[in-house]
């Protein structure tokens, strides 16, 4: 497999879920990825269940001056990216009545101002064939109760790509989403209606019961099926689009 050989790609949020399938699938496919992540032990373990090819850097995707860090690390160590991926993200339920600034402010930095910045920092270093993907959710076609923050940020990250589908035309890179429905990972457990309190084993597995009961297709996502379409958009596969939203959501935006 060799479909990303020499690709030099940077992963927010890739020492767990959906961002560590699609590490180990990129350089599965001959890919070098620098993944980053808030948690050095969590890092510890994306680098051993990657293997090789992975540089791991602590970095909160939410915090401007950590970014430049990760950017400055590509830089010395690569010099170029081709594949910017952004994963970083968290969801937490709150009704709008207990919305709160913080709340708002926290989701969108992490969810949305922290992917336009990666890529800001990051693009002086990408060249033609370059592929952007923001992880989005399809979540922003729908409308759930008790999502006002999380569901608008997924909605912004898929208007950056149009507009940088736009923004981008001569220069040969493409912007692209990929919109996951509800996946298997650590951070579904984590969807607790109190940020507060941690997630009780019992509302865990009500809330991902719920979630098999709303998905068409009657099952969780799981990473590697993320990591398959993550691979396709990073690839020349996908030559042809840009400014696409690539949804992967067992049906659940469609009835």
């Amino acid at each position: 497999m060799s479909r990303l050989k020499g690709k030099i790609a940077v992963i927010s949020g890739g020492s767990s879920g959906i961002g560590l399938a699609i590490a180990q699938r990129f350089v599965a496919e001959g890919a070098h990825v620098f993944i980053f992540g808030r948690r050095q032990e969590a890092l510890n373990d994306a680098v051993k269940l990657i293997g090789s090819n992975v540089t791991a850097i602590q970095a909160d995707a939410s915090k401007l001056d950590d970014l430049d860090r990760v950017a400055d690390v590509v830089r010395k160590e690569k010099g170029k990216v081709d594949v910017i991926l952004t994963s970083a993200g968290r969801t937490e339920q709150l009704p709008l009545r207990e919305l709160t600034p913080a709340h708002y402010d926290y989701i969108f930095a992490l969810n949305a101002r922290g992917p336009v910045f990666l890529v800001q920092k990051l693009l002086p270093m990408m060249g033609k064939g370059g592929s952007i993907i923001l992880v989005s959710s399809a979540m922003h076609y729908m409308g759930l109760a008790n999502h006002t923050a999380y569901a608008a940020t997924k909605a912004a990250l898929r208007s950056f790509t149009r507009t940088w589908a736009a923004e981008f035309k001569d220069s040969g890179i493409r912007a692209n989403t990929l919109s996951p429905g509800v996946v298997d990972t650590p951070m579904l457990a984590d969807q607790g209606s109190d940020p507060d309190n941690p997630t009780t084993p019992e509302q865990a597995a009500a809330i991902r019961q719920g979630y098999i009961d709303y998905t068409p297709i009657g099952r969780l996502g799981h990473p590697r099926e993320l990591a398959n379409a993550a691979l396709f958009l990073a690839s020349d596969e996908s030559s042809f689009m840009t400014g696409s939203d690539m949804v992967v959501d067992g049906g659940v935006s469609n009835v």
